[in-house]
Formats: C-alpha cells, sequence, structure tokens
C-alpha cells in the first residue's frame, strides 16, 4: 500500500514526523484531502485542523495549526505552521479568554493597523476552538 510521509512542524518544534495514508487540512481555498501520489502543490493555510492518518495503525493524529504553509509532493507532505497544538493539548478555557481578549482589543482598536491584528487573532481562537470541538467529537 502506498504512503506518504507527512511531516507537521512548527517555529517551537517538530509535531509529527511519520508515514500516513491520507491527510486532511484547511487550504487556502477550502478543505484540501491528500492521498499518496497528489500532484505537486504549495499554498497557504487556514487556521484549523490537520488530520492524518497513520498508516501504522489506521489511528488518527489531530493537529491545530493557525495558519501556514503547506508544500505536497507525491510522497510527501510537510506543513510549516505559524503555531501547532497537538488536539490532546488544546485548553478550550484558555482559547475561549484569548478569544474574548481579542474581542475586547478589536473594541477598542485605536487604528486599523490595531483593529486587524485582533481581528486576526480572533479568527485564530475561534478556530482553535472550533477544532477542539470536533477533535473531542472525533475521540
Amino acid at each position: 500500500m502506498a504512503t506518504l510521509h507527512v511531516d507537521v512542524v512548527s517555529a517551537e518544534e517538530s509535531i509529527f514526523s511519520g508515514e500516513a495514508k491520507f491527510v486532511a487540512l484547511p487550504g487556502e481555498m477550502g478543505e484540501l484531502g491528500i492521498y499518496p501520489r497528489h500532484t505537486p502543490l504549495i499554498t497557504r493555510i487556514r487556521p484549523g485542523a490537520v488530520r492524518i492518518i497513520r498508516a501504522d495503525n489506521d489511528e488518527e493524529e489531530f493537529i491545530f495549526v493557525a495558519g501556514g504553509m503547506l508544500e505536497v509532493q507525491p510522497t510527501t507532505v510537510t506543513v510549516l505552521a505559524d503555531t501547532a497544538i497537538r488536539g490532546h493539548d488544546l485548553d478550550e478555557a484558555r482559547a475561549l479568554e484569548a478569544r474574548k481578549q481579542a474581542e475586547e482589543a478589536m473594541k477598542n482598536a485605536k487604528s486599523d493597523i490595531d483593529f486587524a491584528k485582533a481581528q486576526g487573532e480572533f479568527a485564530a481562537m475561534a478556530a482553535q476552538i472550533a477544532a477542539l470541538r470536533k477533535f473531542r467529537k472525533s475521540q
């Protein structure tokens, strides 16, 4: 059976490295599903869930990414994430608090730049909360 080698890395650490049967993640233009021998591709990724079906045991790895870049080659997938958090390490209370703080920052923004920064943080936290809830349903 054909597999893909998948690497998910952030600025802080390597989050996942291994063989997979399938990878799904939020591409810039929508959800991407990647099987072995996929056409080469480079695209930005949006905040959301990366789901990896492991080749060795068919278990699903779940990783939240806060955006980044994706490179796909026929036998390799590389996710370079701005921030990446394993599903079991996600903290809903902390994400809800961060989303609330971003919402307050948007209300109190003194400039367009401040508003845009807060809006980006709000969107990332909303995506993290949605990913966490999806992860919990899959457990």
